[in-house]
């Protein structure tokens, strides 16, 4: 593949020149080895951040594969983003237990303060929020889980000081 030309066919300007270089090496790496689209995938995500159309393309070209084929893998797993992801991800738990003891009130909260709604990215891209039903941890509900931390929350505003932590 012409990579140079490919790249400026399919590059609107949201992944830099140095991550389609190491998209490069992750496709010349896999190419030629059979079941390799979900590694593919996920190290390029880890690397861009998220997997655009134009991203999908590009691996469906340099794998030799239908367009169609990449957006179905990334459509079905749920470890897949198309969209771009803040720096941390903070998930509230809205399971039974968290639910009861406040966990609604800290999702609301949390909403407000970074203005944005549930599955929604901040514009700085710093914070993703999202809702879990049960990271299994219900004796210290209502629950927070900033990346792969869980913290107990007390009360809505301890989430606030909670997350000042992941900047």
């Amino acid at each position: 593949m012409n990579e140079e030309k490919s790249r400026a066919e399919t590059s609107s300007g949201k992944i830099p020149p140095e991550q389609w270089k190491k998209i490069d090496a992750i496709i010349e790496r896999y190419k030629h080895k059979q079941g390799t689209l979900i590694p593919v995938l996920k190290e390029t995500q880890e690397i861009t951040g998220f997997l655009p159309l134009e991203v999908q393309h590009y691996i469906a070209e340099g794998m030799k594969l239908h367009p169609s084929q990449i957006y179905g893998v990334v459509t079905f797993y749920s470890l897949f983003t198309m969209t771009p992801r803040g720096k941390h991800t903070i998930r509230v738990c809205l399971g039974t237990a968290c639910y009861v003891r406040g966990g609604q009130a800290i999702l609301d909260l949390l909403r407000k303060e970074f203005n944005v709604d549930v599955n929604q990215t901040t514009p700085d891209l710093r914070y993703t929020l999202e809702v879990i039903n049960c990271p299994g941890t219900c004796g210290l509900a209502p629950v927070l889980c900033v990346n792969d931390d869980v913290h107990g929350v007390p009360e809505p505003a301890r989430a606030l000081e909670i997350i000042k932590d992941y900047t």
